[in-house]
């Protein structure tokens, strides 16, 4: 395969441009066929027959002992007899870069049948007595094929292919060529291409497959003949429109396909489907399916493992694109096939693209599932793949951990949730972009499933496509699968604690998706609509410790910083500015249900708060987090929940005091106050918030009361008193 910078040298802008098709991309289709241009150009070169060779199927076998098993035939006298002169009628040779294009090999995927070219590929290590048998089927099998037989038929040197066939039916000669070819390889096994030569004058040279026109156009006819005759169709082949060229063509409908779609036995993609009408529904002229059949090495290449499937992110440039831009995507598909690195084909772009805001580089982008050997289940597909999606995403995530006050904080009290440098999704990580484009992103934070039994409904893979193809979420599955995975990670005997760190990945990702130039967020529910606005943070939300330490009303130091991160979070504050855009009904129902989820909010804090101070100062293995896990919060508990947490409080608050601490009101009294406005009105019993939005709240409550406390590092040497 020719290099970028070989390819740009051996196809100027004007013989580049010539080579490619008119048409802009506009499906999988006509991307395949580009690749597959581009992978023939420089591989097989141009030309009639270019797109049917394929020289990298034995690219493996350049420069290696043995490779290369010819069988020379003397055509230039009254009967075709094996060579006499030189080396024989055997020739084992080694098969070099300069063989490739006389060799002429087309190779026939099937796993039993011979290849469409004359040359022929034999498996690894074949013995001796195998490697005859196919150096004879030279003979007996290629020359014989009938749909060989009928384009030599046509061809003017036609009686070259005769002339094998007639030598194959002589005994003594196929005799001759095991004996010969046992010989020369001493006994040993080998892995090589079998192929003839034959000199068709006396004073000539033996030519290769590459040489004669009759050989080439008989491997033509091979191939083409598979495309109208797979799955037992007698022929699957009819006049319409090419839909890659859009001419009125010779079309086929059995033709393979380098992700295995549209395929004869695919019949949920074509209920009713009739075999030798296949051409009809998915119209594909001849050279436009050879063209496509060749891109597989290039959208394999672009493939990445994720969730039991195959994710394809194929790069192309919006409409027709330029030579130059040409030039760039041969250049990202090159690196794709020869670099052996776990980048994906997203992260490879984004090294050359990275300056580039405005670009018209995009990515179709499919998740499938193969089901058995030749059929993929197609989970989700777009064309509208972008750099900027991922890498925005990646970079907001980042921004929201690293620089915002719901994650930092430069005074003496703690932010208001953890972050941890070992989390990917808690620190600012250089893999993000990695994270995203490859669904790690969304493994770390929706529920587990075991990868062995993918299927279309997985919702990672949805929420994978959909972030690269710039496609909104659903909010519903968000929360539906953030608390499934909580509920698992606090079920899990392996795992200690609440999973804290769990909930604020959840959380930071639910921010970076609401980011507003992103907007993949999305819901039909008026109540959910404020988790769809991004928050707005900013850092140093309160002043320091030492400034804030005598507060006039007696209030506690903490209450600034809860006040800020719940009117900054939009889901959950007093007000928010998106009801103006919606009538008075819809208005005030996202009114109720935002104070229904502040209040789950309030409870959660305060259950964190009061199992923190047991388990840290009254020395408790289970607390009120263990005793009120998230799968236990339904709407009919929470008045039950909220007594027992207000309760343990004014107890703890009693036993302190009676103890001589000296402090106004009661402990966490900031949390109470805020609990005791949300959770009177309306009554718990009579709120309409779904179950996951309440648990998914009350879970992040929970994280925000477990990780309220001072900063110790920056007040090591304050006391208990002090704060």
């Amino acid at each position: 395969m020719l290099s970028p910078d070989e390819f740009r040298e051996e196809y100027p802008p004007e013989r580049l441009d010539d080579e490619l098709p008119d048409t802009p991309i506009t499906s999988l289709r006509t991307i395949q066929y580009l690749y597959g241009k581009l992978y023939t150009l420089a591989t097989a070169g141009g030309g009639t027959y270019g797109p049917y060779l394929t020289p990298d199927e034995a690219g493996d076998l350049i420069d290696t002992d043995d490779s290369l098993i010819v069988v020379r035939v003397d055509l230039s006298g009254e009967q075709p007899v094996l060579a006499t002169d030189g080396s024989g009628p055997i020739e084992v040779t080694r098969y070099s870069a300069d063989l490739v294009e006389r060799v002429g090999h087309c190779k026939y995927p099937a796993a039993a049948g011979i290849d469409h070219s004359i040359t022929h590929q034999a498996g690894r290590n074949s013995d001796p007595e195998k490697l005859a048998r196919y150096a004879k089927e030279r003979l007996t099998k290629w020359a014989t094929d009938p749909v060989v037989q009928e384009a030599s038929g046509d061809h003017e040197d036609g009686w070259i292919v005769e002339a094998l066939a007639t030598l194959g039916e002589d005994d003594d000669a196929l005799d001759r060529i095991e004996d010969e070819l046992t010989t020369k390889l001493g006994g040993e096994s080998t892995t090589a291409l079998l192929t003839v030569r034959v000199k068709t004058e006396p004073d000539g040279e033996y030519q290769w497959p590459g040489d004669l026109d009759v050989f080439k156009e008989a491997m033509r006819q091979r191939k083409l003949s598979k495309l109208v005759t797979k799955n037992k169709a007698d022929d699957s082949s009819g006049e319409a429109t090419d839909l890659v060229t859009g001419q009125r063509t010779r079309t086929v409908g059995t033709s393979e396909d380098p992700q295995n779609y549209f395929l004869g036995k695919q019949l949920e993609k074509f209920p009713g489907l009739d075999i030798e009408e296949a051409w009809r529904t998915h119209s594909i002229s001849e050279d436009a399916a050879v063209t496509v059949m060749n891109a597989e090495t290039f959208v394999e290449a672009c493939k990445y493992p994720t969730f039991g499937a195959k994710v394809y992110y194929l790069p192309y440039f919006f409409g027709r694109a330029s030579t130059e831009e040409i030039y760039e995507l041969y250049n990202l598909l090159y690196q794709a096939t020869t670099e052996d690195d776990d980048l994906t084909p997203v992260e490879k772009a984004y090294e050359d693209f990275q300056d580039q805001d405005d670009t018209a580089l995009r990515f179709y982008v499919s998740a499938v599932m193969p089901h058995q050997m030749s059929r993929y289940d197609v989970f989700g597909e777009t064309l509208n793949g972008r750099l900027l999606y991922p890498r925005d995403l990646a970079r907001h995530h980042n921004r929201i951990v690293s620089d915002t006050s719901a994650f930092n904080t430069d005074t003496d009290w703690s932010a208001p949730l953890p972050t941890n440098e070992n989390w990917g999704l808690l620190t600012a990580d250089t893999e993000a972009l990695h994270s995203v484009s490859s669904g790690w992103y969304f493994y770390q934070t929706f529920a587990e499933r075991d990868d062995d039994e993918a299927d279309a409904d997985d919702p990672r893979i949805e929420a994978l496509v959909s972030v690269l193809g710039g496609d909104a979420i659903a909010v519903e599955t968000l929360l539906s699968e953030y608390v499934d995975r909580i509920i698992a990670d606090e079920d899990d005997d392996d795992l200690e604690g609440f999973p804290s760190f769990r909930v604020a990945s959840q959380f930071a990702q639910l921010c970076a998706l609401a980011t507003e130039t992103l907007d993949l967020l999305t819901t039909d529910d008026p109540g959910k609509r404020p988790i769809t606005i991004e928050p707005d943070y900013e850092v140093d939300i309160m002043e320091s410790l030492e400034d804030i330490q005598i507060i006039p009303d007696g209030g506690h130091p903490a209450a600034p910083k809860l006040e800020s991160f719940i009117e900054d979070t939009p889901a959950i504050a007093r007000t928010s500015n998106a009801d103006e855009v919606l009538d008075e009904a819809d208005a005030e129902h996202r009114q109720s249900v935002r104070n229904q989820r502040r209040g789950a909010f309030m409870l959660g804090a305060l259950v964190g708060e009061v199992g923190s101070y047991q388990e840290y100062s009254e020395d408790r293995s289970t607390t009120l987090v263990d005793q009120f896990p998230v799968k236990s919060i339904t709407q009919s508990r929470v008045k039950k929940v909220t007594r027992e947490a207000i309760g343990k409080t004014l107890t703890y608050t009693r036993q302190e005091k009676k103890s001589g601490g000296s402090f106004p009101g009661t402990k966490f009294e900031h949390v109470v106050e805020e609990l005791r406005k949300t959770i009177v009105k309306p009554d718990p019993d009579d709120w309409d918030i779904d179950t996951e939005d309440l648990r998914f709240y009350y879970a992040l409550g929970v994280t925000y009361g477990l990780n309220d406390h001072p900063e110790w590092d920056n007040q090591a040497d304050d006391t208990e008193e002090d704060i």
